[in-house]
């Protein structure tokens, strides 16, 4: 696995435990917007069978309750964390490990309010200089105290990677940890893009250790057939997102 880019934290205590894998971007069959062909479940049995330690679902504007699944997840090594896609001001923003308040923030103002109501949470700018509206772009620069990290995509090819390239030189300069996602709307993504972080199992202890730089970041670009594929199939989930 090629590492394109590598953030590195001191390891609490010097530990010598292996460093949890974690996905921070995720869909499932639950999503109000996108279609989205596994299941809940589906998406944890993937990523138990993958070794990740800890997984947050974050469905486009809708908090999903994991209370139920919370121990099925436990059951195959994975700590779920709350989470939400949310649409703040036209803009996504991943909003992680704050509780169904989340799903009420779209503004920047009441995203200043969540997180001084809620400090564990975790505040993700995901996919920022890519070239779609939804993306942050300069509102990144403008809220910039509101972001605890930012996301490198696994959607890139060897080729073209300008985005995530933008996304990284922005974290250095603001001092922002830099986390992988896959934002996983296939369940062949998972693998491929991920973080290391060097927590305990538990959803306050993630978000702190992803906060102080307690991370690693690995990931290998997409094959052009591969990024051909995962952009129809998210044209065509869009779509049928919207017919539903």
């Amino acid at each position: 696995m090629a590492i394109l880019v590598k953030v590195t934290g001191v390891r609490a205590d010097n530990s010598a435990e292996p460093m949890l894998k974690v996905e921070l971007h995720s869909h499932t069959s639950a999503d109000p917007h996108d279609y989205i062909p596994h299941s809940t479940t589906e998406l944890i049995d993937r990523a138990g069978a993958l070794g990740y330690g800890a997984l947050a679902i974050t469905l486009h504007d809708c908090w999903l309750d994991i209370r139920d699944v919370r121990q099925y997840a436990r059951d195959r090594g994975v700590t779920l964390i709350s989470g939400v896609e949310k649409t703040v001001e036209g803009k996504h923003v991943l909003l992680i490990n704050f509780d169904a308040e989340a799903e009420a923030t779209d503004s920047f103002e009441k995203l200043a309010l969540l997180r001084r109501s809620q400090p564990s949470g975790l505040v993700v700018a995901p996919h920022p200089f890519y070239p779609a509206r939804s993306c942050l772009g300069a509102f990144l620069e403008k809220y910039a105290g509101l972001f605890d990290a930012v996301e490198f995509n696994a959607f890139y090819t060897g080729a073209l990677n300008h985005f995530n390239q933008s996304a990284v030189n922005w974290a250095r300069r603001a001092g922002k940890p830099v986390v992988a996602n896959a934002d996983i709307h296939r369940l062949r993504q998972l693998g491929r893009t991920f973080t290391l972080v060097d927590a305990a199992p538990d959803p306050d202890a993630i978000c702190d250790a992803i906060r102080a730089g307690r991370i690693e970041i690995q990931t290998r670009p997409l094959k052009s057939i591969e990024a051909v594929t995962y952009l129809a199939d998210l044209a065509l989930g869009q779509m049928a997102g919207m017919r539903g």
